[in-house]
């Protein structure tokens, strides 16, 4: 009675679930096109309105249809992205979609110098007077470009800083230009905006490149795919193990199991069995064996569908944040080069030492048995002896050809140290 009340639940939701895929790329397409529509819509009343309070453009006028556009933008680009996937994934073809992509395009190109993201060092303390009722869209593009000093020009490289002269003369004249500068002020008070507004972004966007691909790795595991997997092995009784090892570990377990009843039954800690009674404490152990091992090989099979799912919103994150990402390459240059010589050496030691030193054989070997058991799948002895023979190679190769090209010279005496405490 409870199949036959699940099997028509479960084959719903699975067929709701293909027509939901099926049509995600005409669905993600119409919500950026609405998007699209709402700032043609904003546009119009701005404009409207500014014509009947003949008034001009203040800044908290500007900064409020700015945050409403940036807002449809954002929409609009991971949209647009979705559908791109999709239609990728789908191989659908449709001469439907050319008006609304026109519509997006024509929109976005008047956009094409606003920054979607709130990572842009920001708007000017005191912005430019605008003129009365100007064009709408270029007093907001015009608004972004505009302001010195903004993090939506291209960021310096903090490994391309090489010169003639040493850094430290450099250094010291920038420093009398800065004191002499008679809006030097000003101009620390917007660094340490833009720095803070930096650091805001970059945290957040570690958080939410950690925690997403996490928590939809276990939530798409716990409420569809162990639902699925379980349902479609419901009726298959012969299932128990997806690889030899997981038979093997059976084996071994039950063996043991075996084994310690006839031993304590021969010291006499337990009552004396018979031949009959231990086939039957066998034979329980061999049933509750079998059950754990088919929970392990479902939740094996449900892992594999969940990562797949968690890589996909990683990636999705990645493609959708690329002006994020650069503002937290930025971060992160600065916090590594922005260390002392003796902590970047004791830093890259750690880190070479982890992955590429003498005992790092032992600890791949652990991670990646670990990542077979989580999938289901045996741990190939030559696989593993492969892996460990080449990637920690590459990854040692890697590390001074960094230490050779970059750290060499934007901090000598790191390098010094490095090679001290190394010998």
């Amino acid at each position: 009675m409870k199949e036959k009340y699940w099997q028509p639940m479960i084959y719903d939701k699975m067929m709701k679930g293909q027509q939901w895929f099926l049509s995600t790329a005409e669905r993600a397409l119409e919500e950026a096109y609405q998007a699209a529509l709402n700032i043609k819509t904003i546009e119009s009343e701005e404009l409207r309105q500014q014509r009947e309070a003949s008034s001009r453009y203040t800044p908290n006028v500007r900064d409020y249809f700015r945050a409403d556009i940036q807002k449809q933008i954002q929409i609009i680009n991971l949209r647009m992205a979705e559908f791109k996937i999709s239609r990728y994934l789908l191989n659908i073809s449709n001469k439907a979609f050319l008006e609304k992509l026109r519509v997006i395009d024509d929109v976005l190109g008047n956009y094409k110098n606003l920054e979607p993201d709130d990572s842009s060092a920001l708007l000017p303390t005191q912005p430019e007077p605008q003129p009365v009722n100007p064009d709408f869209k270029t007093v907001i593009v015009k608004a972004n470009i505009s302001a010195p000093n903004q993090s939506s020009e291209k960021m310096d490289n903090l490994t391309d800083k090489t010169g003639v002269l040493p850094r430290s003369i450099g250094r010291t004249f920038k420093k009398i230009k800065t004191d002499l500068n008679p809006n030097a002020e000003a101009e620390v008070i917007q660094k340490f905006r833009s720095s803070r507004n930096k650091t805001k972004t970059s945290i957040s966007f570690l958080v939410v490149l950690i925690l997403v691909p996490i928590l939809t790795q276990h939530l798409s595991k716990i409420f569809i795919f162990s639902p699925l997997v379980n349902q479609y092995f419901e009726n298959e009784t012969g299932q128990i193990f997806l690889n030899y090892e997981m038979k093997e570990e059976a084996f071994q377990e039950l063996q043991a199991f075996e084994e310690e009843i006839k031993f304590t039954s021969l010291l006499g800690a337990t009552p004396k069995l018979s031949v009959e009674e231990i086939e039957s404490l066998v034979k329980e152990k061999a049933v509750e064996i079998a059950e754990d091992f088919r929970g392990k090989s479902r939740s094996a099979v449900s892992n594999i569908f969940a990562d797949i799912l968690a890589t996909f919103s990683f990636g999705l994150i990645l493609v959708t944040n690329r002006k994020k990402i650069a503002v937290l390459k930025s971060f992160l240059d600065e916090i590594v080069y922005g260390l002392s010589d003796s902590a970047k050496a004791f830093v890259i030691i750690l880190f070479t030492d982890i992955f590429v030193g003498f005992h790092s054989p032992h600890g791949w070997e652990v991670v990646l048995e670990g990542l077979a058991t989580h999938l289901g799948i045996a741990a190939n002895k030559s696989a593993i002896s492969l892996f460990i023979a080449t990637v920690p190679v590459v990854l040692d190769t890697v590390f001074k050809y960094w230490i050779f090209r970059y750290l060499s010279r934007i901090s000598p005496s790191a390098v010094a140290t490095l090679r001290n405490m190394n010998e």
